[in-house]
């Protein structure tokens, strides 16, 4: 029997510190060689805050606080898949950036939100406009017209 099509829940967290925010450059399936914040896949009875926290951690060995809920979007980007994406913001508590997941970032570096590094992963587009145009909701209808595929 085939597989059956499903909605996954992803996460990105945007980290402040300084006046800069934390970006990876991406080595996994999509989005390779994007710049891209600390995420990934809301787990099975995992609260929206402990996910930030645990994926933030595993990602970059970054500690964060005061996480705060940005945005939910309804993204098919990258058809096949079909993700529900919620951005967060969240302030630096503690650690130095190391890539902790080796097979999936080459390297994390705080950068300033007027000079970001190219390109960046779709969803990191996504945060970056909720965050700088306070929008909280996007449908696939909006962010078609916001990014050409």
């Amino acid at each position: 029997m085939p597989e059956r099509n499903t909605t996954k829940v992803g996460v990105g967290v945007m980290i402040l510190k300084d006046g800069k925010i934390l970006l990876g450059k991406r080595k996994s399936e999509h989005g390779k060689g994007e710049y891209s914040f600390p995420g990934g896949h809301l787990e099975y009875m995992e609260s929206f805050e402990d996910c930030a926290r645990r994926e933030t951690i595993e990602e970059s060995g970054i500690l964060i606080e005061n996480i705060r809920f940005l945005h939910i979007a309804n993204v098919n980007y990258y058809q096949p898949k079909h993700y529900i994406n919620v951005g967060f913001v969240a302030d630096w508590k503690g650690g130095e950036a190391r890539v902790m997941e080796p097979e999936k970032c080459e390297s994390w570096d705080w950068y300033d939100l007027d000079h970001l590094p190219e390109p960046l992963f779709y969803q990191t587009m996504v945060i970056i406009n909720s965050y700088k145009t306070d929008t909280h909701f996007y449908d696939q209808k909006d962010l078609n017209t916001l990014w050409k595929k």
